[in-house]
């Protein structure tokens, strides 16, 4: 789950870029899932709703995480356009969202 105050960018971006879509929202949450997939593959949850502990209710700070997408055409040239630099492998890169979460992507 990314607590976020980026909602609308920050589903965008994980739509526009991994394929993922909506699998449930409210003004307060997303769930993203891979399409086809009812099972949520990220949350997102807007930092300033009172189900969260006063403690949590701050934007994402420092996170990463790791994704492994399946190979397709144009993949890498997408990603680089949103910032993405690819690593020493060549099926290997990293990215950086909207609230600033790192993301390791590997191409399977």
């Amino acid at each position: 789950m990314i607590c976020t105050s980026r909602m609308d960018q920050t589903r965008s971006f994980y739509g526009r870029l991994f394929g993922l879509t909506v699998a449930r929202a409210t003004p307060w949450y997303t769930a993203l899932a891979r399409t086809g997939e009812r099972r949520p593959t990220l949350a997102l949850l807007d930092h300033t709703h009172p189900a969260l502990p006063e403690a949590f209710r701050t934007p994402m700070r420092a996170v990463r995480i790791a994704l492994d997408v399946e190979d397709r055409p144009g993949l890498w040239e997408s990603l680089a356009a949103d910032g993405a630099v690819r690593g020493g492998d060549p099926r290997r890169g990293s990215l950086v969202d909207p609230n600033g979460v790192r993301i390791d992507v590997q191409v399977v």
